[in-house]
């Protein structure tokens, strides 16, 4: 049987559904749904994804050779349902290409709208619709699509505006003409003919005349677009692999833009911003789509509550709101009535919030598309609560609907109160993604991408953002535009993000070429500071102080969930009691991982440190070590104190040495001179711990192993900490951690050194601790013979980190110099020290699990590498049984929720 390709749906039938999206795509599978379920969309089909990896495979003539008979028919079934034909002057069908991968990519691909159309159809049409107007309306709006799309018609420079956008320019200056929908017949046939004409000069290429030229030429030009640099980018952002290809959706035109009787607009059924549920959306009267998502016109809001709040924040009087912006639902409240039926009949049936576009044609509405919506992070955890108290879903439907990743944006910093009170407003916008972002001005994308990595923080000022400038976005603290309302490709693409934004703020006059931004008077240029508030939509002058997020009700609800369903626990990686702090309030049951030579890098205690280092003899290494004790103790009775009741994993000295001593003159000066001794004697022994691979050098249990004094000073600070802690009547719970273990017997020396030293404190101070001795599992040998190391460990602790570079042989200093060809090359799909290699790496510490609960039934194994709270790494960590994952204290809520999700899994 001949493989089906194309997918027809129309008239309340479809050959797909809904659940059909990897073959149709999101657009197409969701489009082929609405008719099923009866709401009104124009008719049309769907070109599969697989299709498109063929198209990549086999090339673009065969794909059309394949698709050609299908293609054909399903133009013929459209011309049926629309009693029209395609091509035809007389009674002509026009068409819409539209992109549409299983996992929405919003404004990454191409569209094409009134596809069809020529210099005989343009008359047809004009005849047939008597509205001359909106033929040449439609006719020049499709040829400026189709050379910029198709034909490849762009800016020559970044400074330049779009060639189409500078000939509209000028014929409106020309005429004294301010608003677009102003031009009339003669404007808009003057437009179409210069389109032509530049579309000729800048690319050599001839305006096609052809409409099955034309459809072709739209349709693998779509699918060309899934290679193009900002869905690539926006694929690796999101983790969308390559191979899932995009489907191509060819529908009937329906027009928004056949005078005051139609419309065009976008809306969702509750707030992608703060999760409220509240009906919200924009449209504009004749006018298209793109009109709308592009922030060229200035979009209405849909229900009047949305327009009274949005004429409040730009200043805009109820008059003027009234006769200039009235909503929808004052304007068409029959149009409007029927929206909101359908808004709830979508949500209802897709159990989640829905971005709709929607077209009204001379009074009668169609839907072109249905999703859920993009939303913030705060949107996200807000609407999954709610739709659970509403039955709407169950407890574990509602943890499966956050993203963990997303759960960052929620522990991003808000303003502080005070610095705000005394902020200078320069103007305000609209709130189009929450948060607090302050930097410095850059105008261009390439320019964010390389200020930010110098390491500055960038706000991105545009008159309006466009898909080429996602890298920008994706570099910048927040995004601020010109133009554009709450639908705009800035808003939608920043809440995707979780990234600060705010839109359509008209008092902002931008000088690309100048690189100057006017703002109610006040010039700043680029480089200057400001800064922006996504919640209200205010800009402010200057860096306005944040301070860090505080955590919701419903954030709280949701970590509770997690609580409640999640097998595997979450502690943290601290290193100082107030890291630990933050941690145990996002919920973390203990330290996984609590690094020692972090806590050297001080004054004092980095001379003492450098003193132990440099010594010549025992003796005058214990010498420098007794005046480290205190400082050890004193660090490890505030983690313990505050980590009061749950596991302290710390880990034992494990620093390449030559980290702690100036490599530089003026630091050996010092040096020498704080010790009494020479430079020369202190660049010899600078020298003399110099070694090649410091990685693989003397650190971890080798340090503790060469001078056991150093692990008997720790164990020494650790426990009389927790003496200290018993005695005031707290319940402290060390475990002495040894690194860098890959033989049974280097575990061997260093117990036997702990457990002397420990016996020999609690004679001393009349109480004991108990405390767990255990060892990082970082080495390949010692997950290889795991079951004998468990003969000496209580407990395993797999440092990722090391595990990764020691198990490919790369270098985590060293990768960035070959990483991206990797990545790009797909020799590599992803950083393996970002997200944990789970065949490789993964199967040494399945290996070193199994292998170890052989020797020790009951041995607690965890991990504590960067992998932590990377969440699928945490769901590989619940599969092989860990009993827990360590991270970084902002990223336990992260981890907790993975958790929470694997077990459900």
């Amino acid at each position: 049987m001949k493989e089906k390709r194309v997918y027809t749906f129309g008239n309340g039938k479809a050959e797909g559904r809904a659940d059909m999206r990897n073959l149709l795509g999101g657009k197409g599978a969701n489009l082929a749904e609405m008719n099923l379920i009866g709401v009104p969309v124009p008719p049309g089909f769907t070109i599969t994804t697989d299709v498109c990896n063929e198209f990549f495979e086999k090339g673009k003539e065969v794909v059309i050779g394949l698709l050609k008979d299908e293609v054909e028919n399903s133009v013929k079934h459209i011309e049926e349902l629309m009693n029209s034909k395609f091509g035809d002057p007389d009674n002509p069908l026009l068409v819409s290409v539209r992109s549409g991968a299983r996992a929405s990519m919003p404004g990454m691909m191409d569209t094409i709208l009134n596809l069809g159309l020529n210099d005989t159809v343009v008359v047809g049409l004009a005849r047939k619709t008597g509205n001359e107007r909106f033929a040449y309306d439609s006719y020049r709006r499709f040829v400026q699509m189709y050379g910029d799309v198709v034909l490849g018609m762009k800016p020559v420079n970044k400074e330049d505006i779009d060639p189409f956008e500078a000939i509209i320019q000028d014929v409106k200056k020309q005429r004294g003409i301010k608003l677009d929908n102003e031009m009339n017949v003669d404007e808009l046939k003057l437009l179409v003919s210069r389109f032509k004409e530049a579309i000729k000069k800048q690319t050599g290429k001839d305006f096609p005349n052809n409409p099955m030229e034309q459809l072709w030429g739209a349709v693998c030009a779509v699918f060309d677009s899934w290679m193009n640099e900002r869905a690539i980018l926006y694929r690796k952002m999101e983790g969308i692999p390559q191979e899932w290809g995009t489907a191509v959706s060819v529908m009937a035109m329906v027009f928004g833009n056949m005078g005051n009787s139609s419309a065009t607009g976008v809306c969702f059924s509750r707030d992608a911003a703060t999760g409220e549920n509240r009906f919200n959306g924009e449209y504009l009267v004749n006018a298209q789509g793109e009109d709308v998502v592009a922030g060229i016109r200035t979009p209405q809001q849909i229900t009047k509550e949305g327009s009274l709040n949005w004429a409040k924040q730009q200043s805009i009087d109820e008059e003027k709101r009234r006769t200039k912006y009235p909503s929808m639902e004052e304007t068409m409240p029959e149009i409007f009535a029927q929206l909101t039926a359908v808004k709830d009949k979508l949500e209802k049936h897709y159990h989640d919030m829905q971005d709709m576009e929607f077209t009204v044609q001379e009074g009668k509405l169609w839907f072109l598309q249905t999703r859920n919506g993009k939303r913030t992070g705060t949107a996200m955890v807000k609407i999954a609560m709610d739709l659970m108290h509403e039955g709407e879903i169950d407890e574990k439907t509602a943890l499966m609907r956050c993203e963990p990743s997303k759960l960052d944006e929620l522990l991003h910093p808000v303003f502080d109160k005070e610095a705000l009170a005394q902020a200078r407003v320069l103007t305000r916008g609209l709130p189009a993604s929450p948060g607090a972002a302050c930097g410095q001005i850059v105008f261009f994308a390439d320019d964010a991408a390389k200020w930010k990595a110098d390491g500055k923080e960038v706000i991105m000022v545009r008159i309006e953002t466009s898909p080429e400038d996602l890298a920008g976005m994706s570099a910048a603290a927040g995004i601020l535009t010109a133009r554009g309302g709450m639908t705009s490709h800035a808003a939608v693409v920043a809440r995707g993000m979780g990234k600060c934004c705010v839109s359509g703020a008209g008092a902002i006059m931008i000088d690309y070429k100048s690189r100057i931004v006017e703002i109610d008077g006040k010039v700043l240029h680029e480089g200057d500071y400001i800064s922006l508030n996504g919640s209200t939509g205010e800009v402010y002058y200057g860096e306005v102080k944040t301070k860090p997020a505080e955590v919701t009700g419903d954030f709280a609800e949701l970590m509770k969930l997690c609580k409640k369903y999640t097998k595997l626990v979450v502690r943290t990686n601290a290193d100082t009691p107030h890291d630990a702090e933050v941690a145990r309030s996002f919920g973390a049951v203990g330290i996984g991982l609590c690094r020692t030579e972090h806590m050297f890098f001080e004054n004092e205690k980095i001379k003492a440190m450098r003193e132990m280092i440099l010594a010549d003899t025992p003796e005058e290494r214990e010498k420098a070590l007794e005046k480290l004790l205190p400082y050890q103790k004193q660090d490890f009775y505030g983690i313990l104190k505050c980590m009061d009741g749950m596991p302290v994993n710390i880990r034992l000295l494990d620093p390449p040495l030559h980290e702690f001593v100036p490599h530089d003159r003026k630091g050996q000066e010092t040096m020498a001179q704080e010790m009494g001794v020479s430079v020369q004697f202190i660049q010899a022994r600078v020298n003399s711990l110099s070694e090649h691979n410091p990685m693989l050098g003397l650190r971890g249990c080798r340090l503790g192993n060469t001078f056991p004094e150093i692990t008997a000073m720790q164990t020494r600070a650790i426990l009389s900490a927790a003496i200290q802690l018993k005695k005031e009547g707290f319940n402290p719970m060390p475990e002495i951690m040894v690194p860098l273990v890959g033989i049974v017997n280097e575990l061997d020396e260093q117990e036997s050194i702990i457990r002397k030293t420990a016996d020999k404190l609690f004679k001393e101070e009349g109480v004991e601790v108990s405390f767990k001795i255990g060892t990082m599992i970082e080495i390949p040998r010692a997950a290889l013979t795991a079951d004998l190391i468990a003969k000496k460990a209580e407990y395993f602790s797999f440092g990722t980190n090391d595990l990764t570079q020691m198990t490919f042989g790369y270098s985590r200093d060293d990768i960035a110099s070959f990483l991206p060809s990797y990545l790009e090359k797909k020799i590599l799909d992803v950083d393996p020290f970002q997200v944990l290699d789970q065949h490789g790496v993964g199967q040494l510490i399945s290996m070193a699990v199994e292998k170890g609960r052989h020797t020790r039934k009951n041995l607690k194994c965890g991990i504590c590498g960067e992998h932590g709270g990377e969440p699928s790494s945490v769901k590989f960590c619940h599969r092989v049984g860990l009993n827990y994952v360590s991270c970084s204290p902002f990223r336990v809520p992260i981890a907790r929720l993975a958790a929470a999700q694997a077990a459900i899994e």
